[in-house]
Protein backbone atom coordinates (compact mmCIF):
# COMPACT_ATOMS: atom_id res chain seq x y z
CA UNK A 1 0.00 0.00 0.00
CA UNK A 2 1.28 3.46 -0.88
CA UNK A 3 1.76 6.17 1.69
CA UNK A 4 -0.33 9.22 0.79
CA UNK A 5 1.34 12.23 2.31
CA UNK A 6 -0.06 15.68 2.78
CA UNK A 7 1.71 16.94 -0.33
CA UNK A 8 0.06 14.29 -2.49
CA UNK A 9 -3.36 15.16 -1.11
CA UNK A 10 -2.81 18.88 -1.69
CA UNK A 11 -1.63 18.25 -5.26
CA UNK A 12 -4.77 16.22 -5.94
CA UNK A 13 -6.93 18.95 -4.41
CA UNK A 14 -5.21 21.61 -6.52
CA UNK A 15 -5.80 19.53 -9.66
CA UNK A 16 -9.49 19.18 -8.82
CA UNK A 17 -9.84 22.91 -8.16
CA UNK A 18 -8.13 23.62 -11.49
CA UNK A 19 -10.62 21.32 -13.31
CA UNK A 20 -13.59 22.99 -11.62
CA UNK A 21 -12.26 26.44 -12.51
CA UNK A 22 -11.78 25.34 -16.11
CA UNK A 23 -15.35 24.08 -16.42
CA UNK A 24 -16.78 27.10 -14.63
CA UNK A 25 -14.88 29.53 -16.84
CA UNK A 26 -15.86 27.63 -19.97
CA UNK A 27 -19.58 27.76 -19.09
CA UNK A 28 -19.33 31.42 -18.09
CA UNK A 29 -17.63 32.43 -21.35
CA UNK A 30 -19.91 30.17 -23.41
CA UNK A 31 -23.08 31.74 -22.00
CA UNK A 32 -21.72 35.24 -22.61
CA UNK A 33 -20.55 34.39 -26.13
CA UNK A 34 -23.80 32.68 -27.07
CA UNK A 35 -25.75 35.74 -26.02
CA UNK A 36 -23.46 38.21 -27.78
CA UNK A 37 -22.41 36.25 -30.86
CA UNK A 38 -25.81 34.68 -31.54
CA UNK A 39 -24.48 31.31 -32.70
CA UNK A 40 -23.99 28.33 -30.39
CA UNK A 41 -21.27 26.80 -32.60
CA UNK A 42 -19.35 30.05 -32.77
CA UNK A 43 -19.76 30.48 -29.01
CA UNK A 44 -18.30 27.00 -28.38
CA UNK A 45 -15.35 27.72 -30.65
CA UNK A 46 -14.73 31.09 -29.01
CA UNK A 47 -15.00 29.57 -25.52
CA UNK A 48 -12.60 26.75 -26.33
CA UNK A 49 -10.01 29.17 -27.70
CA UNK A 50 -10.26 31.51 -24.72
CA UNK A 51 -10.16 28.69 -22.15
CA UNK A 52 -7.20 27.05 -23.89
CA UNK A 53 -5.23 30.29 -24.05
CA UNK A 54 -6.12 31.20 -20.49
CA UNK A 55 -5.42 27.89 -18.78
CA UNK A 56 -2.50 26.59 -20.79
CA UNK A 57 -0.74 29.64 -22.17
CA UNK A 58 -1.35 32.25 -19.45
CA UNK A 59 -2.44 30.51 -16.22
CA UNK A 60 -2.02 33.66 -14.11
CA UNK A 61 -5.04 35.08 -15.93
CA UNK A 62 -7.19 32.43 -14.27
CA UNK A 63 -6.67 33.99 -10.88
CA UNK A 64 -7.35 37.46 -12.28
CA UNK A 65 -10.62 36.18 -13.73
CA UNK A 66 -11.53 34.55 -10.41
CA UNK A 67 -10.85 37.84 -8.63
CA UNK A 68 -12.90 39.71 -11.24
CA UNK A 69 -15.81 37.28 -10.81
CA UNK A 70 -15.74 37.62 -7.02
CA UNK A 71 -15.62 41.40 -7.31
CA UNK A 72 -18.43 41.31 -9.86
CA UNK A 73 -20.73 39.16 -7.70
CA UNK A 74 -19.84 40.07 -4.13
CA UNK A 75 -18.04 43.38 -4.33
CA UNK A 76 -20.57 45.49 -6.22
CA UNK A 77 -22.62 46.30 -3.11
CA UNK A 78 -19.46 46.86 -1.08
CA UNK A 79 -18.06 49.31 -3.64
CA UNK A 80 -21.42 51.09 -3.82
CA UNK A 81 -21.30 51.65 -0.05
CA UNK A 82 -17.72 52.94 -0.14
CA UNK A 83 -18.33 55.02 -3.28
CA UNK A 84 -14.72 56.17 -3.72
CA UNK A 85 -15.41 58.35 -6.75
CA UNK A 86 -18.62 60.02 -5.64
CA UNK A 87 -21.81 60.05 -7.65
CA UNK A 88 -23.72 56.91 -8.54
CA UNK A 89 -21.51 55.18 -11.13
CA UNK A 90 -22.06 51.72 -9.68
CA UNK A 91 -25.84 51.85 -9.56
Amino acid sequence: MEDFGLLTVLEGLADNIWIVLTLFLFVWIYSWAKENLGSAKLAILFSLIVVYLTFYSYPILVWLLVAFFILQTLGKDFLAQINPFGGDQLR
